[in-house]
């Protein structure tokens, strides 16, 4: 196999396989399976409708959200492993495009499931099981970034937003992760600041929930 970076030196069947495959399993909605077989309803008829595992806990089904939370979290992740699976014989920098490629994919699958009119999660949980999965130095490093600035700050939110804007600079100034990786990141990371446009609205006026204190139904960052 090349040696090059470019995504043909991979083959025009294996990145589309990427695509494709990543896609179906980015858009499996683990929020609305969980709460449907768990008996709690549909997941988009409560709170503020949204698929992800903050919505979930609404139904007071802590193991639901939890489900849902690993749910969409490892999906991203089986993306990775099998982009890594189909390149093991080749080189770091086509392990790194073929796993942007796939976890990108998957990522899109998230936010815009097909089979429930394009309208999925808010993709945090997503994100960093991705990252974790890809490089996982970065993935952890978002994770404590949104641990320390939830616990300063008590706005999930905003913890999110500040951990997913600082990961691609984690990838690629700090780690030294190919630059496919960096650019993966950061393709996620301006996903999730389109799909939480509403929250930050709200921070901007003060007026976004705080860890803890009861929330408006559009206010989970899920």
């Amino acid at each position: 196999m090349s040696e090059s970076l470019s995504p043909e030196s991979l083959g025009p069947l294996l990145i589309g396989a990427a695509l494709a495959g990543g896609y179906l399993l980015g858009s499996i909605p683990f929020g609305v399976i969980a709460t449907r077989l768990g008996g709690a309803g549909d997941v988009r008829a409560i709170g503020s409708g949204n698929i992800g595992a903050t919505n979930v806990l609404r139904t007071g089904r802590r193991d639901l959200a939890l489900i849902t939370l690993l749910g969409d979290g490892g999906k991203g992740a089986v993306a990775v492993l099998l982009a890594w699976l189909a390149t093991r014989g080749g080189s770091v920098e086509q392990q790194a495009v073929l796993t942007a490629v796939a976890a990108g994919a998957a990522f899109l699958g998230h936010l815009f499931p097909a089979w429930l009119g394009f309208k999925g999660g808010k993709g945090v949980a997503t994100f960093l099981g991705t990252m974790l999965a890809a490089a996982w130095p970065v993935g952890l490093a978002a994770c404590a970034t949104w641990l320390v600035t939830a616990f300063l700050f008590r706005i999930s939110s905003l913890a999110a937003l500040v951990a997913v804007a600082l990961a691609p600079a984690f990838a690629l100034l700090v780690f030294h992760r190919p630059p496919a990786i960096a650019l993966l990141a950061l393709f996620m990371a301006l996903l999730v600041f389109v799909r939480h446009a509403e929250n930050i609205r709200r921070l901007l006026r003060g007026a976004e929930p705080r860890i803890g204190a009861k929330k408006p139904a559009a206010g989970e960052a899920s």
